[in-house]
């Protein structure tokens, strides 16, 4: 019991099934952006009571199902200017551009805003100074977390060091030479991916492959990373926009 199909009306809901050690009774349904519906479930569930709590909460999940589409019709491509929203550690903030003569530029983290300070206004001055900042965040928080959830792994004798890389198709990934690779844009993410994507490289320097050791390892690791993970690809299309 992997997947399920409920009607609803003239439409379909399409939903995954993952079951989870951490459930005793209750059944957990996720709406994500990208429209998937994942089922996380106890060990002990049947299908006929998934079912079931699909179809007494189809009205709730065809809204949110709703609400994903009409939120990546404005997936637009960003233009760096003020009143913009950008992504750090899973919240959004509104980009805020303020032109001075002053030197040096600057960005700062100020209430619900990302207040860029610079002497060139255009798009790719805001573009070159905003991506910097995000690299000197990615540097000092993704080293941090990675030190603090590698010194928590019994089989690991020193933290491994750390790579900024930019990928098209992974958040993360271990070097043959035993260092972890990391995206820069991993720190537009909310903080549980982040963790989940770190855990997940990892636990390669000890499985080299998606074996089911790996995945077991990962399980002792981090618990919930399904979860987390589906969250995080449901999130990647709104990150990484422009």
């Amino acid at each position: 019991m992997n997947s399920g199909t409920l009607n609803y009306g003239d439409q379909t809901i399409d939903y995954s099934i993952m079951r989870s050690k951490n459930l005793d009774k209750k059944i957990l349904i996720h709406v994500y952006p990208n429209g998937q519906v994942d089922v996380e479930i106890p060990r002990t569930s049947t299908e006929s009571e998934v079912r079931q709590a699909v179809k007494k909460r189809a009205r709730w999940i065809m809204k949110q199902l709703k609400v994903g589409v009409d939120a990546r019709a404005h997936v637009l491509p960003r233009e760096y200017v003020s009143g913009e929203t950008h992504f750090y550690l899973g919240r959004r903030y509104q980009l805020k551009i303020h032109e001075t003569n002053a030197e040096p530029s600057s960005v700062k983290l100020v209430g619900g805003h990302i207040l860029i300070t610079l002497r060139v206004r255009d798009r790719a001055a805001v573009k070159n100074r905003l991506q910097k900042w995000y690299k000197e965040r990615a540097i000092d928080y993704l080293s941090r977390r990675l030190a603090l959830i590698a010194g928590e792994l019994l089989w690991l004798d020193d933290v491994p060091s750390l790579k900024l890389v930019s990928m098209q198709k992974q958040w993360g990934s271990c070097s043959p030479t035993g260092a972890i690779n990391l995206s820069p844009d991993l720190i537009k993410a909310p903080r549980d991916c982040v963790d989940y994507v770190i855990a997940h490289a990892l636990c390669h320097l000890r499985e080299h492959n998606h074996s089911k050791n790996y995945y077991a390892l990962l399980d002792t690791c981090y618990p919930n990373w399904r979860v987390t993970k589906s969250r995080l690809d449901a999130m990647a299309e709104l990150i990484l926009a422009g």
